[in-house]
């Protein structure tokens, strides 16, 4: 996501900083690959990315609060009692941890991980910032009521290119 943000977003904003982070050293490796091979095809795009390692907003350095336009999260958000039936390409091949959540604190499965960013979105975004985040199309209902509980006034759902609902937009 990351990567495509700092590709795509470059043209129109062309100050743009990408922040990638992530809990996992084994996923920033991963990404650390990529990068390099963008900065093969992209240097100018690569240059717009940052690495960092940690829990959700543990990763950005102090002074990055309240100055991001744009948050997007790919968190995870898979119940347990789901994770059998997912895919056995997806299962068996991304970390459990990346995939699973805790559920939430309404009691929603996989919504533990989703509740975090949203709750501490507002702190790092700029007034006019938005939040986008990816959900379970069951989760909809629940990550707008936190969404709004978070101060963000202007939230729905998306959904994605299969008719899907797929995730949360909010907005100050």
């Amino acid at each position: 996501i990351a990567l495509s943000l700092a590709v795509e977003g470059g043209p129109v904003a062309p100050g743009l900083t990408v922040w990638a982070t992530d809990a996992s050293a084994d996923a920033l490796a991963v990404a650390e690959e990529n990068l390099a091979e963008l900065a093969g095809m992209d240097p100018v795009a690569a240059g717009r990315v940052l690495l960092s390692e940690g829990r959700w907003f543990d990763a950005l350095p102090p002074e990055v609060a309240g100055t991001v336009d744009l948050l997007v999260s790919n968190p995870p958000y898979v119940a347990a009692s789901d994770f059998p039936a997912l895919d056995p390409t997806v299962r068996d091949w991304e970390p459990r941890r990346a995939l699973v959540a805790a559920p939430g604190s309404s009691g929603v499965g996989g919504m533990a991980d989703i509740e975090a960013v949203i709750v501490g979105a507002p702190r790092w975004l700029r007034p006019s910032g938005v939040l986008v985040v990816e959900i379970d199309p069951s989760q909809g209902a629940a990550a707008l009521d936190v969404a709004r509980r978070a101060g963000f006034g202007r939230s729905r759902t998306r959904r994605d290119l299969a008719g899907r609902i797929r995730m949360v937009v909010a907005r100050r």
